[in-house]
């Protein structure tokens, strides 16, 4: 997979979870997980390349909260187009 996406999980037509993948190689796996902010969990591959983000609390994630996740990591910053299912219920 060569870009980011978003995926996101609704019930009774609210986010209830989504998951931001990162570009990786179609075989990497979760190996380990690290807690970053509120509501986001950074999923790395067996060779420590971060390959997506857990958004375990929708309504808390912000963009300025992905973007400094996604700074850190050195990965593209999204815009709030990119995320807006989560930011619009």
């Amino acid at each position: 997979m060569s870009e980011a996406y978003l995926e996101v999980t609704f019930r009774r037509g609210r986010p209830l979870a989504a998951y931001y993948y990162l570009p990786r190689k179609s075989r990497e796996k979760s190996y380990r997980t690290q807690r970053v902010e509120p509501g986001l969990i950074i999923d790395f591959s067996r060779s420590g390349h971060a390959i997506g983000i857990e958004i375990t609390a929708p309504d808390r994630v912000s963009v300025a909260a992905l973007n400094r996740v996604l700074r850190e990591l050195g990965a593209e910053p999204v815009r709030r187009a990119d995320i807006a299912p989560l930011l619009a219920a």
